[in-house]
């Protein structure tokens, strides 16, 4: 059964409210069985628009499942490059509403002492890994915000704590002054070395804790696809944003049909405002 979240808004904020979301739909791996991506794509699409999501960032998005949430989601258009070449090339790709939102710049970067290198890895990783971004107008609102989307190692830590300090460093590249949204699944919990680093000088905050109202659902989101009475593994997949983005409301999905989850991560959705 589905869990519908109904967000109560600030006063005049509506006109300029924007849902943005960090989902890790699980790349297409045979051994899933029920929980195949076959089962699971219809439900991943479904829960984007329903609830609301104007940008979405997605991790281990593979090709057929990024053509598939084309087909779905024909109300939004999306950028990524994949971290490798051929079917197995996961995507940390950026979903947003073609109707909204104009996209004036875009690119991708790797995780790696070379980020501008294709493919490139450092460090202990196990995979090269990518962080995407592009530059959004909101054609009502009239104003522009970068929204980054990343995947961190699952195996290296030294290469976790690297990929924060590249990701600062390609945002400050990019980004300059301008509105700053960051998604993805970062491997790393709140304690770590990995989100210290993501947030020690200032920068980037953590919207959760930012966030105006209170938090809703489980902050935990690493789910596995069975829902069970044991609490969440951890919490590792996160909204982060600089000081131009007010946050009204921050919530976790928890979203399954017959006890199973549509992924084995929750996705988390925050209510946002880009600052003047």
């Amino acid at each position: 059964m589905a869990v519908a979240l109904f967000f109560l808004l600030p006063a005049g904020s509506l006109a300029q409210e924007m849902r943005v979301m960090s989902y890790n739909i699980r790349y297409k791996n045979t051994i899933d069985s029920i929980n195949g991506w076959e089962y699971r794509k219809e439900n991943v699409a479904a829960s984007i628009r329903y609830h609301g999501a104007d940008v979405a960032g997605v991790q281990e998005a593979q090709p057929d499942q990024i053509a598939d949430l084309e087909k779905l989601l024909p109300e939004f258009a999306w950028y990524g490059v994949p971290r490798v070449e051929g079917k197995s090339g996961e995507y940390t790709a950026i979903f947003y509403r073609k109707g909204r939102f104009t996209l004036e710049e875009s690119g991708t970067f790797w995780m790696s002492e070379t980020p501008d290198v294709k493919e490139s890895k450092s460090w202990d990783a196990f995979y090269p890994r990518t962080a995407s971004w592009c530059k959004l107008k909101d054609k009502a609102a009239k104003k522009t915000f970068f929204f980054f989307n990343t995947h961190l190692d699952h195996r290296g830590e030294i290469a976790r704590q690297k990929s924060a300090e590249v990701v600062l460093s390609q945002i400050r590249r990019y980004a300059g002054q301008h509105a700053v949204i960051l998604t993805g699944d970062f491997n790393a919990v709140p304690e770590s070395v990995t989100y210290g680093n993501v947030t020690k000088d200032g920068l980037l905050e953590d919207a959760l804790g930012l966030s105006e109202t209170a938090h809703y659902g489980p902050v935990r989101t690493s789910s596995g696809f069975f829902v069970r009475k044991e609490p969440l593994r951890a919490k590792i997949d996160y909204i982060f944003v600089n000081g131009k983005v007010r946050v009204l409301q921050h919530a976790t999905i928890t979203d399954q049909q017959e006890g199973r989850y549509y992924s084995d991560h929750l996705p988390v959705i925050a209510v946002v405002e880009i600052r003047k």
